[in-house]
């Protein structure tokens, strides 16, 4: 069987490192074609050297742009790639401009697509994962489900009888990293100046076009973040720096200690050093509920409802509008002493994952 994995950016990279490592241990080839949608090294470079996945057989250089811009390019960019390569399944991750291309150009030329972490649902439509992650799962042949609730969603719109519910593969990467990590095999993060790793802190990241892309709820944003009362790791985007710049943002003000992007370990032992963690990505929500640290999520609603359970995670659309005081107690509630169960999986998903490749293919 040979698989083509299309990626481009930093939550499908550590997506990937578990399915290379399942990949590696077969007599199957799998091809890695990194779209380069996420070409600043802090995204990109750091998590193949750190999470040891193999350099991308075919680096296509996209880059930023619109989301239409950036999605034709890939989409351009990737058909000459699939058509010569024919796989038996190109493999696209989660929800980005990458994640829709890639569908797109398989199933125009007739090639099986397989979409890993299908059926999450945000059910806001003016976010433009959304829009990929919908699009990309009526598009494929295969939907890998990564929970129960997912497969909800897509039995819902119709989509049962493609689904497998195969775990996240998220758990794999994060439990074996979480390990490495409280057993000292890793460096002490690089934290930003300012926040010391022996006194309480909390992790933040801001990078959502609707959090970044208006000057006015930006800057409110920010004011708000600064006005806690610890100190904040604020792990700054590209997106967001860029944004900050443009508008006259000042994001190292108040509490706010900013920093660039850490490497996926390096993440996963700031979150475990800290007393809770702020953001409006997915992928850190979850991470934050894997790890046992309170999250507090700056969006309406979430892919990922099963990390509110127990209020581990607490969704704050518009903490600017609560006060100060409000959100403070909020980003620095107790730790609950609810158990979190294995909602997600039991970190097994990635080699779940081949066999049901090879097993649809037969």
């Amino acid at each position: 069987m040979k698989v083509v994995s299309i990626v481009g950016a930093r939550p499908q990279l550590v997506k990937l490192a578990p399915l290379a490592g399942a990949f590696a241990g077969t007599e199957h080839r799998h091809v890695i074609v990194h779209t380069g949608q996420h070409y600043d090294a802090d995204l990109s470079d750091v998590f193949f050297t750190g999470l040891g996945i193999p350099t991308p057989d075919v680096h296509l250089g996209i880059g930023s742009g619109s989301h239409g811009a950036q999605t034709g390019h890939a989409l351009a960019a990737l058909d000459p790639v699939l058509a010569a390569e024919r796989p038996d399944w190109v493999l696209v991750y989660g929800d980005t401009n990458s994640t829709l291309a890639g569908a797109l150009s398989a199933v125009k030329q007739h090639l099986r697509v397989a979409h890993l972490e299908a059926g999450l649902r945000s059910f806001n439509r003016r976010m433009p994962e959304e829009h990929n992650r919908i699009l990309t799962d009526h598009a494929a042949d295969l939907l890998l489900a990564p929970t129960e609730e997912a497969m909800r969603h897509l039995a819902t719109e119709g989509l049962a009888s493609r689904s497998v519910l195969v775990g996240d593969v998220m758990v794999d990467v994060c439990l074996t990293v979480r390990d490495t990590v409280l057993a000292g095999g890793q460096p002490a993060p690089a934290l930003p100046a300012g926040i010391d790793p022996t006194e309480p802190y909390l992790v933040a990241t801001l990078h959502r076009a609707e959090n970044t892309d208006d000057p006015e709820r930006l800057a409110a944003l920010v004011d708000a973040l600064a006005a806690l009362p610890v100190p904040v790791a604020l792990l700054a985007h590209p997106r967001l720096t860029a944004r900050a710049e443009e508008y006259g943002v000042k994001l190292d003000q108040g509490a706010l200690r900013v920093g660039r992007p850490l490497p996926y370990a390096g993440m996963v032992a700031a979150v475990l050093g800290s007393v809770g963690v702020v953001t409006d990505s997915g992928g850190l929500q979850k991470e934050a509920y894997l790890l046992g640290r309170l999250c507090t999520t700056l969006r309406p609603q979430t892919e990922w409802p099963e990390t509110l359970s127990g209020d581990w995670n607490r969704l704050v659309p518009d903490p600017h509008l609560l006060g100060t005081a409000t959100l403070a107690a909020t980003a620095t509630r107790p730790t609950p002493t609810t158990a979190r169960g294995e909602p997600f999986g039991d970190g097994r998903a990635a080699h779940r994952v081949v066999r049901v490749l090879a097993d649809a293919l037969a």
